[in-house]
């Protein structure tokens, strides 16, 4: 059966039956076992993952390292406690009938390298993961990096109830979303802009993971926001200047457990996930895990919808202690109607100053239900660890991807004519974009001399292909923004139906071309202890880009080769606890050949450019104090951008620069037991310091359009209680800030402002070891606001509630 075609009955009878029949043999246990895990040092060993091997029963210790095992079948068991990196304790122990079997156990590691373990769990889900094996292509804890970066958490999404992706960035500081996805072919993916650059999460597990739709958060581990132009690791054809989002999948592990959700609220929302993981073999070294949802909401206009199917199995082997494989999928199917987005005028000055001149009435989404769009898409990552020694890891990856479009895709366009209207624009694509990946790297970590040397050396090949269909792009009629209709033709009207819209676009002529990005790389990056507390970390990435605009003709073909170095040297004072960062940064992109004209403005035919480069200086502090209660960044950045490709009236001049700066704060703290805090603050000052006075999109001495604010806030708060009448039950506040947000910044159009906007939001729930309620309720003011850049008006969910109910076994 092919899961595209799954209807939600069938979706959730498939699910159900799968959980059953995994826990059929839950009603014959009937032992009980119980324990206290400590450290070395005689402390609580807290949040640590306790396993019976062979079977499907796991467990987490709790504050007090306490864990506990009920109905358990009678027999002669190995317990094995694991921390990440460290050795693995084993205890063989025998479970008898209706008898409680109690153990004390103490692990042989310290204290301190007990905290250097990644931890998620409910108390501590908001703490800032310690080490990431993506940011810098190797393992290397945040205190000793000197890159910044932010981690969304999946506990974090669970906590607010998120439903989509986009919405889990409202966490992270200097990101913020000018629109969601529209499912238009090669960039239907949501945009973002990070550092006043724009963005798109299209990096999984450090890999390509395009999209032309939405992406679901069900098999979302944590989110990476990595900040600054990270060309070097990461190349540029996925990475805007301002960084990039990596998104980390949920993969197999030890023992059996599952979760199922249900989420239902405003607007139609009805959302139900599973997430099973079990060995496959009873040497427990195949692990299966699956991730599913299924997900249907109407908008909150008059019209729009968006149903979505997704699963991700994923299958871990362990084949020796050498060698292992990671053979991760996600398949999903999306089909929606295109959110409502307004285009203002570009080529000339503005019909409305103001969101209060535009008068536009958010309530109406200038669709029908009809003219939907669907984007499926399939994503496979498969990862080859062998450990050639001691010193030295081979990580050999391949990744291969697909997404498409097909169906109606629209938005509404200025017309610029004096009248207050826009026009309907619509068009219907088939399109089809698909992606292959390939890198080998090997990891070392050896002392030459006294100094420790963190390296990884890397090849990569990356080829995108898009192969777009579509019909031509008509007006249906002319709106404005209060919903008043003006026909073209009164005696010849046009619908927003299927057959009218099919009609019209019967006589415009179709697009038909395929493109082909290849992309050949070397890297290499040092991480060097120069002193145990002084780190300095040396990269360089050497790129060839082959590019095909259109495969049937050789005159759009171009070549290019790139270099982008990248530095850092990091002091901590204070050992593992506080960091002082600095760093260097390149980032770059290549620029497709264009008609040039002269200083007199005639054309000199087809030229190539350079490539843009941008390079980063940035420095900082990072703390993690407190015995990990409270992690916080402070930092400032300053990019400069070369060679910027300016376009107006079909020719394009090279020579453009774009300065953008800032400021960034992060904090995630538990002052107090059961009290989480994560708040942020950033501030963007972007300008165009050369550009062209008659290009609107680069107009010297302007902040860029689509730089989105100035200044954003994030706060979210959870306090649990655990004691008394109240235990288990919690409740959570925060909410997020935007400043002004100039999406038309020219002296030859105007100037049109969003203006700045509070969101608040909040959560009452329950949540024990087996099951959590929970109620969230977001924008709890009801404000009206917008997003938006490029000249563009994206209205926003009023008031909207969510309430959700999930199951452990």
């Amino acid at each position: 059966m092919n899961y595209l075609n799954l209807r939600m009955p069938h979706f959730i009878f498939i699910i159900c039956l799968f959980l059953i029949s995994a826990t059929k043999t839950f009603a014959q246990n009937n032992g009980k076992l119980k324990g206290i895990i400590t450290t070395s040092d005689g402390n609580p060993a807290a949040d640590v993952n306790v396993i019976l091997k062979s079977t499907k029963y796991k467990a987490i210790t709790n504050e007090n390292g306490f864990f506990e095992f009920n109905r358990i079948k009678t027999n002669t068991y190995t317990l094995q406690v694991s921390l990440t990196g460290y050795e693995t304790l084993q205890e063989e122990v025998t479970v008898s009938d209706n008898e409680i079997t109690s153990l004390n156990l103490q692990l042989k590691v310290s204290n301190k390298q007990l905290q250097e373990v990644t931890i998620y769990n409910n108390n501590k889900a908001k703490l800032f993961p310690k080490q990431s094996n993506y940011v810098s292509k190797m393992p290397l804890k945040n205190i000793e990096n000197s890159q910044l970066y932010n981690v969304v958490t999946a506990d974090l999404l669970k906590e607010q109830g998120i439903t989509n992706y986009e919405d889990a960035l409202k966490n992270v500081p200097g990101i913020h979303k000018l629109w969601e996805s529209t499912g238009a072919a090669g960039n239907g993916g949501s945009f973002y802009t990070l550092r006043g650059f724009v963005t798109q999460a299209n990096i999984v597990n450090g890999m390509p993971g395009l999209t032309n739709g939405s992406l679901d958060p069900a098999n979302i581990e944590k989110i990476e926001v990595i900040k600054g132009p990270s060309g070097t690791l990461f190349g540029s054809s996925l990475i805007c200047y301002g960084g990039l989002i990596n998104t980390v999948t949920k993969k197999p592990y030890s023992g059996f457990g599952a979760e199922v959700s249900y989420l239902a609220g405003s607007f139609g929302l009805n959302r139900v996930t599973a997430d099973v993981n079990t060995a496959v073999d009873q040497s427990d070294n195949v692990s299966l895990r699956i991730n599913a949802a299924y997900q249907t909401e109407n908008s909150f206009q008059d019209a729009g919808f968006r149903t979505s199917y997704f699963v991700a199995p994923v299958l871990s082997y362990k084949v020796n202690e050498k060698l292992s494989f990671l053979i991760n999928t996600e398949f999903m199917q999306e089909e929606k109607t295109t959110p409502t987005m307004l285009l203002l005028g570009r080529s000339k000055p503005l019909q409305f100053a103001n969101i209060e001149e535009l008068n536009y009435n958010t309530k109406l989404s200038f669709t029908n239900n009809d003219l939907s769009i669907k984007n499926p898409k399939y994503n496979l990552q498969a990862q080859m660890n062998y450990k050639i020694s001691d010193q030295w890891t081979s990580q050999t990856a391949l990744s291969r991807g697909s997404t498409k479009s097909k169906g109606y895709y629209s938005y509404l366009n200025d017309n610029q004519n004096g009248n207050g209207d826009f026009t309907i624009v619509i068009t219907k694509e088939n399109s089809f974009t698909t992606t292959t990946d390939i890198q080998q790297n090997f990891v070392g970590d050896f002392k030459i001399g006294k100094m420790r040397n963190r390296i990884v050396i890397g090849l990569d090949y990356f080829q995108k292909d898009v192969m777009y269909g579509g019909t031509g792009w008509p007006g249906v009629y002319n709106v404005t923004p209060q919903g008043e209709i003006r026909q073209y033709d009164e005696d010849n009207p046009n619908y927003l139906t299927q057959s009218s819209v099919d009609k019209l676009l019967s006589n415009t002529a179709t697009s038909n071309y395929t493109s082909r990005n290849n992309t050949y790389s070397a890297y290499a990056s040092d991480v060097i202890n120069i002193l145990p507390k002084l780190i300095a970390m040396a990269s360089l990435r050497i790129d060839y880009f082959d590019n095909e605009g259109d495969i049937t003709n050789d005159k759009d073909d171009y070549d290019q080769t790139a270099l982008s170095p990248k530095f850092g040297l990091l002091y901590q004072p204070i050992e593992d606890k506080l960091s002082i960062f600095a760093n260097y940064m390149n980032g770059f992109r290549n620029v497709s050949p264009g008609e040039g004209r002269d200083s007199d403005g005639v054309s000199t035919g087809i030229q190539t450019f350079k490539p843009e480069h941008a390079n980063q200086l940035e420095f900082g502090i990072k703390a993690n104090l407190l015995a990990d209660k409270l992690n916080a960044t402070v930092s400032y950045y300053d990019i400069n951008v070369s060679n910027v490709v300016t376009t107006n009236l079909n020719y394009s001049v090279q020579g453009g620069e774009i300065r953008s700066k800032g400021f960034e704060f992060d904090l995630n703290a538990s002052p107090v037991k059961g009290l989480n805090i994560i708040a942020g603050y950033s501030y963007n000052d972007s300008k165009v310091n050369k550009g062209d006075t008659d290009n609107v999109w680069l107009e010297e001495g302007k902040r860029p359009m689509s730089s989105g604010p100035e200044n954003l806030v994030n706060l979210w708060a959870t306090y649990k209680f655990n004691y008394g009448a109240l235990k288990d039950f919690g409740l959570g506040f925060g909410g997020n800030y935007a400043s002004e947000n100039a999406i038309v910044n020219s002296d030859k159009l105007g100037k049109f402002v969003l203006p700045s906007y509070t969101v608040m939001n909040g959560s009452v729930f329950y949540d024990s070891n087996k099951f959590r309620i929970a109620l969230n309720i977001n924008n709890i003011a009801n404000k009206e606001y917008f997003n938006g850049g490029w000249a563009t008006v994206n209205p926003q969910k009023p008031r909207n509630v969510v309430a959700s109910f999930s199951y452990k076994f």
